[in-house]
This record gives structure tokens, C-alpha cells and sequence, in this order.
């Protein structure tokens, strides 16, 4: 059975994330979408807001669960019982980045794998920091995050600009 973790910060799901999601579901026995802390990073939603979104568009999909994790990923790994990252890519820069963490991962501990997979083509631009931009300034973003998210979206931003 292949166990394989999808970690990010999620901050908001978009379709990206979805498609990813959806798609690696078909790859693996088991998926774990895997919301990480990361400190070096500000989220606009609180771990349970985008665990609770994540869990929204993805219950229909009997092999994902969605989870938190703070510390090393190759840490929680190993607590999962897997060795497989998966990760989505959506530009060339983003290969070059992600290329760097799967070696950093595999330097830290020798046995990790990551599997890469290419987004859908119609959300390949799609970034979550964009989206949140556009949302501040007024944009239309449903082509990008579900109906809920943009909601929510709109009403936190709303909430943080007074």
C-alpha cells in the first residue's frame, strides 16, 4: 500500500490545490494533505479554518485525509509511516525550487522520495498570495478558489482592512 503526503500551507485551497489533490488521490493508496506551520510564513487563515476548507472539497475522495503538522516534514513522515512526498508543479521556477527541497529532504533523511506532479494547464499561473492580492483589491477571483473560499476570503480580508 502507497502512503504518499501532500504538504503546503494551503492559505486558501484554490483549484490548484484541488487538482492536485484530486489527482494524486489516483497515484496513491492513501493520500494526506498535510497543512504545515510554517514561521517563516504569515497565513491569513488559522490551521483549522483552511483544514476545515481542505476537508470541504475533498470528502469525496475516500483515500484523503487532511491533517496539520508542525515541525520537520521528513519528521512527520516517518510518524506517518511513508517516505513519499507529493508535490505539484506549476511553472519551471517551480521545479527549480521544489527540485531543492526534494534533494534538502533526501540529504536530511536518504530514503525520502518526492513525486512531482504537473498541475492542469488552466491553473498553472494560479499562486494562493495572488489571489489573496486580487481579493484585497476588489477581483473576482471564482475562476481560481471554490464558492466557500472566496467567501471566506472576502470576509477576512474585509475583517483585516476595517
Amino acid at each position: 500500500m502507497t502512503k504518499a503526503i501532500y504538504p503546503g500551507t494551503f492559505d486558501p485551497p484554490t483549484f490548484g490545490h484541488l487538482d492536485i489533490i484530486e489527482r494524486g488521490s489516483k497515484v496513491f493508496d492513501e493520500l494526506i494533505v498535510a497543512i504545515g506551520e510554517n514561521p517563516l510564513k504569515v497565513p491569513l487563515f488559522t490551521v483549522a479554518e483552511r483544514k476545515k476548507m481542505l476537508e470541504q472539497h475533498t470528502r469525496h475522495l475516500k483515500n484523503v485525509k487532511v491533517e496539520a503538522f508542525t515541525g520537520m516534514l521528513v519528521d512527520y513522515l516517518q510518524k506517518q509511516g511513508t517516505n513519499i512526498i507529493l508535490r505539484g508543479i506549476r511553472t519551471v521556477s517551480d521545479f527549480e525550487e521544489e527540485f531543492q527541497r526534494a534533494l534538502t529532504n533526501r540529504a536530511i533523511k536518504s530514503d525520502i522520495e518526492t513525486v512531482f506532479i504537473m498541475t492542469s494547464e488552466q491553473y498553472s499561473f494560479l499562486n494562493s498570495r495572488l489571489i489573496k492580492e486580487a481579493v484585497s483589491l476588489g477581483g473576482n477571483v471564482s475562476k481560481f478558489v471554490p464558492p466557500e473560499v472566496e467567501k471566506q476570503l472576502i470576509a477576512k480580508l474585509k475583517k483585516k482592512t476595517g
